[in-house]
C-alpha cells in the first residue's frame, strides 16, 4: 500500500506550487526524458495515451512558435528555457494493439466520427497534460501551462502533414517568483464537492 507523501513534498506539487509568468535556468535532454517517464504512468481512456508532445528549445522552433502567441503570452512564453507543446493524435487507436494487448480495443474507436475522436483525445491529452505538470513539478522545475495561441499556426508549425492537433502550452524552467499574482481564490469543498 502506498503512503502518503510529506508535506514539502505535498506542497512543491500543490499547496506552494504556482504557475510562472517569467522562467530562467536551463533543462537538460535528459531531464526531459525522466519527465516524460514519469508522465508516460498517468492512467488515460483505455490506455489510449493520445498526448504528442514537442518540446520547444532550439532558436530554430522558438522562431516558428513565436508567431502563433498572443501579446500577452509572447515575452513569457519566449523566455521559458522549455515550451512544451501538448498536442493529441486523432489517429490514437493506431497505437491500441500495443497498448491496449489484452483486447482489440481499436474498433472501439477507428469509426467513430472526427467530432466524436477529438473529445476523447482532448479528454485523455487533458490528464496527461496535469500529468506532465505534476511530473515537472516533482523535478524540481515550475509550470506556466497557458491556452493564449493560435492552435491553427502551431499545428501548421509543428504537427503539419500529421494527425496530430494542439491543444496546451506548458511553459518550463525555474521560476521568477516576481513573476506569479497573489494566489486567486478556489472553491471550498462544500462548493465543489459532496459526498453521497
Amino acid at each position: 500500500m502506498s503512503q502518503p507523501l510529506n508535506d514539502a513534498a505535498l506542497d512543491q506539487l500543490f499547496r506552494t506550487a504556482r504557475t510562472y509568468n517569467a522562467f530562467g535556468g536551463e533543462i537538460s535532454d535528459a531531464t526531459l526524458h525522466q519527465l516524460y517517464d514519469l508522465l508516460k504512468f498517468g492512467p488515460t481512456e483505455a490506455n489510449t495515451t493520445p498526448a504528442r508532445i514537442v518540446f520547444v528549445k532550439s532558436e530554430a522552433a522558438r522562431a516558428k512558435l513565436g508567431p502563433a502567441l498572443s501579446e500577452g503570452n509572447h515575452k513569457k512564453t519566449m523566455s521559458a528555457p522549455v515550451v512544451a507543446i501538448v498536442g493529441y493524435d486523432m489517429r490514437f487507436f493506431d497505437k491500441l494493439p500495443v497498448l491496449f494487448p489484452h483486447t482489440d480495443a481499436k474498433p472501439w474507436f477507428e469509426h467513430r466520427d472526427e467530432a466524436n475522436l477529438a473529445w476523447v483525445a482532448m479528454r485523455s491529452s487533458a490528464l496527461q497534460t496535469a500529468y506532465l505538470m505534476l511530473a515537472a513539478r516533482s523535478l524540481g522545475l515550475d509550470c506556466g501551462p497557458m491556452t493564449g495561441f493560435d492552435n491553427v499556426k502551431v499545428d501548421e508549425a509543428f504537427f503539419a502533414g500529421t494527425p496530430i492537433r494542439s491543444s496546451v502550452l506548458v511553459n518550463l524552467g525555474l521560476g521568477d517568483p516576481a513573476s506569479i499574482f497573489p494566489r486567486s481564490p478556489r472553491l471550498g469543498f462544500d462548493e465543489a464537492c459532496r459526498i453521497e
